[in-house]
């Protein structure tokens, strides 16, 4: 079983720019398509982006593109979400979300992952 570990999360103002970290362990990294969600208070959990196994394919919720990047570095282990131009609606719990290669996966669908991190919290103020 993989386990995720989130960092990076904190407390930045509109505008400003974090960079999330989902450190992967327990099995190849290469093997898994990665998605980044995330839930506000009183929401759903919702997507944000989610990329392929070696990253040539890239996707991103409306709400973020052009100013969220995801990313992976399979020899580290970890993969990774650059926040740039946040803005308050960003604020939320951001968690890393992993599902296995040869298994159906619909990027978006937070029901087609396997694996969750505990979250790191991500807070934007005004």
């Amino acid at each position: 079983q993989v386990q995720l570990v989130e960092s990076g999360g904190g407390l930045v103002q509109a505008g400003g720019s974090l960079r999330l970290s989902c450190s992967v362990s327990g099995r190849t990294l290469s093997d898994y398509r990665m998605g980044w969600f995330r839930q506000a208070p009183g929401k759903e959990r919702e997507f944000v982006a989610a990329l392929t196994r070696v990253g040539f394919m890239t996707y991103y919720a409306d709400s973020v593109k052009g100013r969220f990047t995801i990313s992976r570095d399979n020899a580290k282990n970890t993969v990774y979400l650059q926040m740039d131009n946040l803005k308050p609606e960003d604020t939320a719990v951001y968690y890393c979300a992993a599902r296995l290669r040869g298994s159906y996966w619909s990027p978006q669908n937070r029901n087609t992952y396997d694996s969750w991190g505990q979250g790191t919290q991500v807070t934007v103020s005004s």
